[in-house]
Parts: C-alpha cells; structure tokens; sequence
C-alpha cells in the first residue's frame, strides 16, 4: 500500500476505533443461566451520588429480585461501605413489581449515596417491567 492509500485507511481505521469505544458500555439486559440481569450504568448515568454515578447489577429469576450488587463508583469507601452493607439486600426476594416502588429508608450518613442507588434500583426495575411485560 502507498502513502496515498495508507493515510486514508489509518485514519478510517481511528474513526472505527473512537466510535466502537464510545459504544462499547456494557448490556443494560443480560441472561445468564436462567437469571435476568440489568446493569444501570447506561440507564442512570445520570443520577449522581456524593461523589459520583452509583450503577447497580440487578439480579432476577422468576420474577423476583436475587440481589443488587453496586458495581464500580467514585462515592467515599467509608460512606458507601455502609449502603453496600445495609441498602442493597433490603429488595431481595421481593416480586420485581413491589421492589420497583418499594419504599425504601437511606442509610444515615450515606444519605447522597443511598439516594442515588435507590433511584438506579428503581430505574433498572422499571426498565424491567417494560422490557418484560
């Protein structure tokens, strides 16, 4: 290939490339061995937290939720500790239609960080019932 070709075809190529890493977020709906799972990086990006966004993975089988893991943020490991610990187990086992407005209480001195998973539960919940029903 001369320079004349070879310029334009590395220059497509980066194109290619900006666009496939702008693209590449993970799945908001993903199945894995009979488990409906909904990651909410996409669908809350953004709800803020103290510091920053707060996605959760949402696990669902037969309707009803398995667990809420926090994936990866930026809030204070001191304060979000606390959401982990006591925030995300209080929708396991609840029907996905009374998780997704269930009333639930923040943890004190996470309150920010709580109130930023509680709106992605809720987002991921939704997304859910429409995508599913």
């Amino acid at each position: 290939m001369n320079r004349t070709t070879l310029l334009p075809a590395l220059g497509f190529a980066a194109l290619c490339l900006a666009l496939s890493s702008e693209t590449d977020e993970a799945p908001i709906l993903t199945q894995e061995k009979g488990v409906t799972i909904i990651n909410t990086t996409a669908l809350a990006d953004d709800v803020e937290g103290y510091v920053s966004t707060t996605p959760v993975k949402i696990y669902i089988r037969n309707n009803k939720v398995m667990r809420v893991e926090a994936l990866e943020n930026e809030e204070t490991p001191k304060y979000f500790n606390l959401v982990e610990q006591k925030l995300l187990r209080k929708w396991d086992g609840m029907t996905v239609k009374k998780a997704e407005t269930a009333k639930v209480d923040v943890v004190t001195g996470a309150t920010v960080s709580s109130e930023a998973v509680i709106e992605n539960v809720q987002r991921g919940l939704s997304y859910y019932n429409h995508v599913k029903h």
